[in-house]
């Protein structure tokens, strides 16, 4: 009798801790929407790549497309070009971000970064990258790239050294073909291509904290003739300018609970 007592107390152990025993936890990944603040026009033509607000309140786009690449000002207010400069024969441009009086710009397939002179819209030089060239933003003293892949890649603001990366996962599971990017407050937000996604990621360890659906923001009037979601820029108070390839518009959104 003794020992089928302490047999069926063990099992009872057994049994309660299995039962007691906790999920593996799942990351929380928040959930929101665009709301729609305000549209502008943007240029039909321009394929967009990068899309940067500079401290200053100046709005600069970077345009792709072998040989009709450009890096741009933008007024805020209207989305007139107020300037361009065509990037050097045949380079496709991609991801800008300001640095200081400068402006880095990637190009996609090229192999290169261009520094541009943020007053004079003047080429400073070009510095080899390796892999392929999609978004760039600042975050704080460094750089991130993303180059297509489920990687964000860190660089030095003034040598464009590449010094780390990491990769980014959504519940464990990688998340590819990350395109242009936005550095805000320590987070990263990007545009996956190919999709109306944008995800916030953390760029300590690369998980998405959260997605924005953007479904539906160009609607199916506008839609014609047009290419992906594909721009992002902080606006400052938590709104930001949102376009894409080829749209006719730039809206300003704050993002809220789906």
């Amino acid at each position: 009798m003794t020992f089928g007592r302490a047999l069926l107390g063990a099992l009872v152990l057994v049994v309660g801790g299995c039962a007691a025993a906790a999920p593996a936890p799942v990351d929380q990944v928040e959930q929101l929407r665009p709301e729609v603040l305000a549209e502008l026009p943007h240029d039909p033509d321009a394929f967009t790549q990068g899309l940067e607000f500079a401290p200053d309140g100046a709005l600069y786009e970077g345009t792709g497309r072998a040989g009709r690449s450009q890096l741009r000002e933008l007024d805020p207010a209207t989305g007139e070009v107020l300037r361009s400069v065509p990037l050097p024969g045949e380079l496709f441009g991609e991801g800008i971000t300001v640095v200081d009086d400068r402006i880095w710009q990637l190009t996609w397939t090229d192999g290169v970064a261009l520094e541009w002179d943020r007053a004079g819209f003047t080429l400073r030089r070009e510095v080899p990258i390796e892999g392929e060239g999609w978004g760039l933003c600042r975050d704080g003293d460094r750089l991130v790239r993303s180059d297509g892949t489920d990687r964000l890649r860190f660089h030095d603001p003034d040598t464009f050294a590449e010094t780390g990366s990491v990769q980014v996962t959504l519940h464990g599971e990688p998340v590819t073909e990350l395109n242009e990017l936005e550095c805000v407050d320590g987070q990263v937000w990007a545009n996956v291509w190919q999709t109306d996604r944008i995800v916030r990621i953390d760029p300590g360890d690369g998980r998405v904290t959260a997605e924005v659906d953007a479904a539906g923001l160009l609607d199916a009037d506008r839609r014609a003739d047009t290419d992906v979601l594909n721009g992002i820029a902080a606006a400052g108070d938590g709104e930001y300018l949102l376009t894409g390839k080829l749209w006719p518009v730039t809206f300003r959104v704050r993002f809220t609970p789906a």
